[in-house]
């Protein structure tokens, strides 16, 4: 006789759901959030089409669901929302250009100081002592999950309200539903309010197309991130905490893991997150293209985190000048933005550097794109170009994995030194399963983009019950390659 599940395993999921613990939010890949989520939109069905209802709704469990992971600094969120709705509708009154622009500023500083003072205040501290031998105690700040993304969201807003490019949202509430967006706040993607503000007042129904495509991007998020990622992070960690322990060809199979592991880790989220979006009947767009397909490191940033690309090109790369200027200015432009966007990542130099280097191949690549533009367009030049652009992108991962410059050139070394195909054969044996994980993430690249469409269009077209078959595979995959200690979407802490 079976006997009946052990209440008693519930309750430390009820108690989850009632409390809050700092930094570990209630992840999507989790038994507990779709438990949630279930109840969620069961509820969200039937008062979508009734648009202050729905936004209440919504605003109201996404501020529960970010309160589960950041505990009371959560009132930043609403604070945040509360600052730049009011300054949004006296700037958008105002004609006076200097009194616009002193209220633009006034936002950006106060969204920027909040971001600043949680994320970047240790870290300045320990520069300053590194530098000048001080001995100044560091504060016990705690990062909220989240706080990088809403800010850059907040950024664009009331940037774009001051170039007229959008009107003010109509009401605070529609204005904290989308900065409080629960599928966004935790890990982006970074939406823009021009493309969401429409999507809000629209009064289209939630066609099946939308449910049953963002069902598919949540089975294909969680496969990349609890099938693929979790699974291979496990000897990547190994490699990085300890790249002295281990030959330079397993160095390298670390470098390569951590390349696959944060594509899946951050791309399966962002599946994630635009599917759930997209059964709640919103389009968050695209944030990833295959991006290790890229023949260049220019097409690389096109194809990377597109949201992010886009944000860092229009709200800083632009207004520094862009390619509008000198060349030297160009590259410079070029170097600066891409040293914000490591700094952006995390408070640490090694995000800076990974920046910088990301940078200067984005000037070398201009500076030589007269005469590459020449090289004949034949099967041999995009490889050789591909590889050049993969084998840079993964070199530049080692800087952005290590926890220091030491640990990188340790890494780096034993590479140099202790490289031999000998032992290919033994690694293999040895882990057959990562391998087989690496090739297929990899050969995944290989296939053009408009199978992965068709693949999505078939599952939308199929039977109710090769759906099910599918999504039960999916969760057994998940069942069988869970690890014990399950690995935090990478992207959380920026």
């Amino acid at each position: 006789m079976h006997s009946l599940p052990d209440i008693e395993n519930l309750i430390p999921g009820i108690k989850r759901l009632f409390s809050h613990t700092i930094g570990e939010p209630i992840l999507f890949s989790s038994g507990l959030f779709w438990i949630l989520f279930i109840l969620f939109i069961s509820i969200y069905a039937f008062i979508y089409s009734r648009k202050v209802q729905m936004m209440l709704y919504v605003t109201a469990f996404s501020l529960f669901f970010y309160y589960q992971t950041n505990g009371l600094v959560f009132v930043f969120l609403p604070a945040t929302a509360l600052l730049d709705f009011t300054l949004a509708k006296i700037l958008h009154a105002s004609t006076n250009k200097l009194h616009r622009k002193i209220l633009l500023t006034y936002s950006i500083v106060m969204s920027v100081g909040i971001l600043a003072c949680f994320k970047y205040t240790n870290f300045f501290i320990t520069t300053w002592n590194d530098i000048f031998s001080d001995n100044f105690q560091l504060y016990n700040l705690i990062l909220p999950v989240g706080i990088s993304f809403y800010t850059f969201q907040s950024i664009s807003y009331i940037t774009d309200v001051y170039k007229g490019k959008i009107k003010p949202a109509n009401s605070f509430l529609q204005y904290l539903f989308y900065l409080s967006f629960f599928p966004l706040i935790l890990a982006g993607p970074i939406m823009r309010a021009e493309k969401f503000f429409p999507q809000i007042q629209s009064n289209k129904r939630i066609s099946s197309t939308m449910i049953y495509g963002g069902l598919w991007l949540v089975m294909i998020g969680i496969i990349k991130k609890a099938v693929f990622a979790d699974y291979i992070a496990q000897y990547n960690n190994w490699i990085f905490e300890a790249p002295l322990h281990f030959s330079g060809f397993e160095n390298l199979m670390g470098v390569l893991g951590y390349g696959a592991q944060i594509y899946c880790d951050f791309s399966g989220y962002s599946d994630m997150s635009i599917g759930i979006a997209s059964i709640m009947g919103f389009d968050l767009g695209k944030n990833f293209n295959l991006p290790y397909q890229s023949s260049n490191i220019t097409e690389f940033w096109r194809r990377w985190h597109i949201s992010l690309s886009s944000w860092m090109r229009d709200y800083i790369y632009i207004p520094l000048g862009g390619n509008r200027t000198t060349k030297f200015r160009t590259y410079l432009n070029y170097m600066i933005t891409m040293l914000i966007a490591g700094l952006w990542h995390g408070a640490s130099w090694m995000f800076i550097i990974w920046g910088g280097l990301h940078g200067l191949g984005l000037v070398i690549h201009k500076i030589n794109k007269p005469w590459l533009d020449k090289i004949p367009n034949n099967f041999p030049a995009r490889f050789l170009s591909w590889l050049i652009t993969f084998s840079f992108v993964s070199f530049l991962w080692i800087f952005f994995r290590s926890v220091s410059m030491e640990n990188s050139i340790e890494l780096i070394t034993r590479i140099g030194s202790d490289f031999s195909l000998s032992y290919a054969l033994p690694f293999l044996k040895a882990r057959t399963t990562w391998c087989i994980f690496i090739i297929l993430i990899f050969a995944f690249h290989a296939v053009p983009g408009k199978y992965y469409d068709k693949f999505k269009y078939y599952f939308i077209n199929s039977p109710w019950i090769l759906k099910v078959i599918l999504f039960l595979i999916v969760v057994q995959l998940v069942i069988q390659f869970q690890t014990g200690s399950v690995q935090p979407f990478i992207y959380f802490q920026f």
